[in-house]
């Protein structure tokens, strides 16, 4: 009995030494000082657990030295499910889908663990939105064959994977295998509806929730915008007992999204009275609103807002700010702030190249895209948007001749349908119509509505009757009742003196529907947002 009872003690000691030498690993990793971790961990070998080599792997994934943690793995004598999610959840927080999927298979392969529910939670969510998304359902068949049961950690990641493969079915019949849900499942429920554009099911949903956080108040509104019901979106906004910042600011970005600027900013003026303090992503949708209406009196009552409210003025704020002055009119006043941004990245840079753009300033827009490239910010599709426009508005063909090949060639960009209709309008404006002619019928795709009407405005400009002609039918098989093509035609007819033929336009337009566009006009009044 005396032995037993010296064995146990000797054991609780060891026991406890264990723990306090984990608590000291742990301490160490969570100051950052891995190597002190490492080295203790070194010098007690007979008091390390499974509990030491996990935590030290978990301290390497956390600050990035996946050798180490890879090596550690590697060595351990012995390793429990925990060890596997170590590495599984340590790959997917790197987004390494490709490592969570070759540890996955080894551990059911060669491994003598059994996955558990957090196991197959860190392996579903690590393939979301990735070309490894196909093995979602084969997931889902593994954790039926082992008899997993569907927490609400799994079950949701298998909804948002249903989600991404479009597959409604699938979303519906992991909801429904959920036995115990909580608020999660049915947000993920009422997002994935949203995405398949079933507004009646994501609102039913929602009003058989059991329950509802702010997040699904958002997933409600946010869908609702994202399916073009602004004022469901609204509906529901309103009736919120309490709004966050997030709330106000995502029905702001909605009315700003299409192009109801005016709904956008009174709402904003009714978030100020509400006493919520906007946020760095409210003043920059607000700014949007403000351009979008071009209305630098706005523009300005809310750049005062941002200085008074005390937010530093970060590349978000002073990039919106840029834009918002550019498309207002004043230039001089976006550039200057332009200079003020410390660390420009490529929005920064774009926005600036994009004002003087659309204010006929090409050489200008050329220079800064020169120091954009000497800062060493690679363009992108955007950036030659706003470089062939300027070249457009600025009559400089070869220099957009030779920005819209060096796309392709220099920069391995693909020319979209907006690079060809700014390069039609180009050769258009310039009189050169059969390189817009020659572009058009080169192009890799079918020319849009913009495409043609830049080529047919081309035409009328230069009274080219058989080009407006051919342009006039792309134009109508795309939109049978342009309204562009009666002025158009009728003024190539009238300059080329050939009035017996607008009879004929007549008919031929009776023919297509088409209608006479009626002019208008709008100023801007003075309003406030304070």
């Amino acid at each position: 009995m005396p032995a037993l009872r010296t064995f146990a003690l000797c054991r609780q000691i060891s026991t406890l030494s264990t723990v306090n030498l984990n608590k000291t690993i742990n301490s160490f990793i969570g100051n950052g000082n891995l190597e002190e971790a490492r080295k203790l961990f070194d010098q007690s070998p007979n008091l390390t657990n499974i509990v030491s080599w996990n935590s030290l792997i978990a301290g390497y994934f956390r600050y990035n030295n996946f050798r180490q943690a890879e090596y550690l793995f590697d060595q351990m004598p012995h390793r429990d499910v925990v060890s596997w999610n170590t590495m599984l959840s340590g790959y997917r927080n790197a987004n390494n889908p490709d490592k969570v999927y070759k540890c996955f298979l080894h551990m059911n392969r060669y491994g003598d663990m059994r996955p558990n529910e957090l196991t197959f939670s860190v392996a579903i969510s690590s393939f979301l939105h990735l070309d490894f998304k196909h093995l979602i359902p084969q997931l889902h068949g593994l954790v039926l064959c082992l008899g997993i049961s569907l927490n609400v950690f799994v079950g949701s990641a298998l909804m948002r994977g249903y989600i991404d493969l479009d597959d409604y079915r699938g979303l519906a019949r992991v909801f429904d295998e959920i036995l115990d849900k909580d608020v999660t499942p049915w947000n993920v429920l009422i997002l994935g509806y949203m995405k398949f554009g079933c507004t009646s099911e994501a609102q039913r949903a929602f009003d058989m929730m059991p329950r509802r956080n702010f997040f699904t108040w958002s997933t409600l509104i946010n869908g609702y915008i994202e399916n073009r019901k602004l004022n469901e979106a609204r509906s529901f906004f309103d009736k919120m007992s309490e709004k966050d910042v997030v709330s106000w600011t995502a029905m702001i970005r909605g009315y700003v999204q299409y192009g109801d600027f005016m709904k956008a900013l009174k709402l904003f003026k009714l978030m100020l009275n509400s006493g919520t303090r906007p946020n760095h992503f409210t003043f920059s949708t607000v700014l949007d609103a403000c351009a979008g209406h071009s209305s630098v009196l706005l523009g300005n009552q809310v750049h005062a807002c941002i200085l008074k409210s005390g937010f530093p003025l970060d590349v978000v704020l002073l990039t919106s700010l840029v834009d918002m002055y550019a498309k207002c009119g004043d230039i001089e006043v976006a550039f200057c702030i332009f200079e003020l941004i410390p660390a420009r990245n490529l929005v920064a840079w774009n926005s600036i190249i994009g004002g003087y753009a659309r204010h006929g300033l090409a050489e200008r827009a050329i220079q800064e895209f020169e120091e954009m490239l000497k800062s060493g910010i690679r363009p992108d599709e955007i950036t030659f948007i706003n470089l062939v426009y300027a070249c457009d508005h600025g009559g400089l063909v070869k220099e957009g001749e030779r920005i819209f090949n060096s796309m392709v060639t220099d920069y391995g960009l693909k020319a979209e349908m907006e690079h060809y209709a700014c390069m039609v309008d180009l050769y258009g404006r310039a009189g050169q119509l059969e390189k817009a002619e020659k572009l058009i019928k080169g192009m890799p795709f079918k020319p849009d509505v913009v495409v043609w009407g830049a080529f047919l405005g081309a035409c009328g400009l230069h009274s080219c009757l058989e080009l407006g002609e051919f342009a006039a039918n792309g134009l109508y098989t795309l939109e049978h009742d342009h309204p562009a093509v009666y002025a158009v035609l009728s003024k190539i007819y009238g300059d080329k003196g050939v009035c017996s033929d607008i009879t004929g336009l007549d008919k031929l337009l009776k023919k297509w529907r088409t209608t006479k566009q009626k002019a208008g006009s709008w100023i801007e009044s003075p309003s406030s947002i304070n």
